[in-house]
């Protein structure tokens, strides 16, 4: 598959509704669902190689499926959510929860696909039922590579210790560091420690 096509996988276990979106995405040259999965824990357990997820909380509460959104984006995945609710207080917890997009189940295709790009470019998107509407802002996507620099600067590493343990250059982490401190407005190391513990990176963290 060309670098240029946005893979994803929709959460979702209606299949006319799987049908649909997938008449709607797969139609576009730049877009692809690469698959069609249940639930989240399936998807998280199999750990598929997608950069986006399409939640369909179509039976969820609002906790529930913010609770699945940040499960996700723990994982990494940026996050659109194609919801049921008519709530404003569900969307605010599942952007607070990670949530890069949300959207209602009544948007039309060309809407979702536009929340698609969006997200994929490193943007949010909000549908318009939110349009007006004062939101959170989302917490920062962090990369795998983020997450493993992000550890090792919470256990204490040097930039030149970073490097030697990812083989890399340093150089190279000071541009991974450089592109966390915009993303999360955390200039210091200690803050990004903190930014480390707010991602659950810290419970996988070894030092030699």
């Amino acid at each position: 598959m060309s670098s240029s096509v946005t893979s994803m996988a929709v959460v979702c276990d209606w299949p006319l509704l799987q049908l649909g979106l997938a008449q709607a995405i797969n139609t576009q040259p730049d877009l692809r669902i690469t698959f069609f999965i249940k639930n989240v824990k399936e998807l998280i357990r199999q750990a598929h190689d997608v950069e986006i997820v399409v939640l369909i909380n179509l039976q969820a509460s609002g906790q529930v499926a913010s609770d699945e959104v940040a499960q996700l984006h723990r994982k990494g995945y940026a996050v659109i959510v194609l919801s049921t609710s008519k709530a404003q207080t569900d969307a605010v917890l599942c952007i607070k929860a990670g949530a890069r997009g949300y959207v209602s189940r009544q948007t039309e295709g060309s809407e979702l696909v536009r929340a698609i790009r969006a997200v994929a470019s490193g943007r949010s998107y909000f549908g318009a039922s939110l349009a007006g509407r004062s939101l959170p802002t989302p917490p920062p996507h962090i990369t795998d590579r983020e997450k493993q620099i992000l550890q090792l600067v919470a256990g204490g590493a040097t930039d030149r210790e970073i490097a030697t343990r990812l083989n890399i250059t340093e150089n190279t982490v000071h541009t991974h560091l450089e592109r966390l401190r915009r993303k999360s407005g955390s200039r210091r190391r200690a803050d990004l420690t903190r930014l480390a513990m707010k991602c659950g990176v810290l419970d996988n963290l070894t030092m030699e």
